[in-house]
């Protein structure tokens, strides 16, 4: 009987060391998502409108199991305790006011996505179409606006970031219109280059709000102050994305790049004073990315992806008066938090 040439004992060799290799990283990422979802906190199952009415922090799960991508609430006093769980799947979720806003993925045969503003009760009173995948949503303080982004493929050749799509519309279905359509004033003065891009909307009321704007050929993004009454967005810092402003309105939390020890780049949470135009950086938040959510005047949350478990996020807390601002997990296993009732 011929023997295999060594080339084929090498290539069975090193198929065999392929799968081996393969096989014992499943086998590792099973066993850490098994050991996450048994060190999870307990939780019970309720109708959202159940939950709607009491004071903590809505979040969207990401722990693995039966309930992952399900709305959650947890209490303020014991944020990493027990939850209750709810049926309602929301790939993102915003709460003011008394309506909620959920962005969701609907999977089929034609994956398509959507929109879907809730009353007190948790009941659908309005539902659109979205242009793509779901990224951030946003209602003004009394529930009277609402604003979402979706990554749109093929929406500009060239982008300083993921293409996107971003509108307003009013609590009662009127659609104010893609904000790429408002008059856009960067340094004073009309901007109207094809590959502007704008995202992340974050209202101060029923009229004025915040907004990333970038574009490819100008080499850069702004932190950028809109108006709905009069459909102009005006550009007022530049540097910086995915603006958050704080519930008194005086300062913008932002994502921007810190550089590290060995030269390289970083994302890290800032926040700009917008009186005086200070600037502080937090470099103990790199991996930032995430539109914060204000839990009161001095402390924001956001979402950050776990290294070593793919899907699973956790909600983490950074208090700005703190003698040495460090971020702290706040929400094991969750993403997307937003607050319900009053706590500043």
């Amino acid at each position: 009987m011929r023997r295999p040439a060594p080339r084929t004992l090498v290539l069975v060799a090193v198929v065999l060391g392929v799968l081996v290799a393969v096989g014992l990283d499943l086998w590792s990422t099973v066993r850490t998502r098994r050991r996450v979802a048994d060190a999870a906190p307990s939780s019970s199952a309720a109708p959202l409108g159940s939950v709607l009415g009491t004071p903590g922090l809505l979040v969207r799960s990401t722990l693995p199991g039966d309930q992952y991508g399900l709305v959650a609430q947890v209490p303020l006093s014991d944020p990493a305790g027990p939850r209750t769980a709810t049926s309602t799947a929301c790939d993102r979720i915003a709460r003011a006011g008394t309506s909620t806003v959920c962005l969701r993925t609907v999977r089929g045969v034609v994956t398509t996505y959507q929109a879907e503003l809730l009353d007190a009760q948790g009941e659908t009173v309005q539902h659109w179409a979205l242009p793509g995948i779901p990224s951030r949503t946003r209602s003004s303080p009394d529930g009277s606006l609402i604003a979402t982004t979706s990554y749109v493929a093929n929406h500009c050749a060239a982008q300083v970031a993921p293409p996107t799509e971003t509108r307003i519309r009013t609590a009662d279905g009127t659609d104010l219109g893609n904000l790429e359509q408002w008059t856009l004033l960067v340094d004073g003065a009309p901007f109207t280059a094809v590959d502007r891009n704008l995202w992340d909307v974050s209202f101060v009321d029923d009229d004025t709000f915040y907004v990333t704007v970038g574009a490819q050929s100008a080499g850069t993004t702004w932190i950028a102050r809109g108006s709905v009454a009069t459909r102009t967005i005006t550009s007022m810092h530049a540097g910086g994305v995915t603006p958050s402003v704080s519930p008194d309105g005086s300062r913008i939390a932002f994502v921007t790049s810190d550089r590290t020890a060995d030269g390289g780049q970083v994302q890290v949470y800032a926040l700009l004073d917008i009186g005086s135009g200070t600037t502080t950086v937090y470099p103990r938040t790199t991996g930032a990315g995430d539109q914060v959510e204000w839990l009161d005047d001095t402390t924001f949350l956001y979402g950050a992806p776990r290294a070593d478990l793919p899907g699973t996020s956790d909600v983490w807390a950074l208090d700005t008066t703190a003698a040495d601002p460090t971020p702290v997990v706040l929400v094991p296993g969750a993403a997307s938090p937003t607050v319900v009732g009053a706590t500043q």
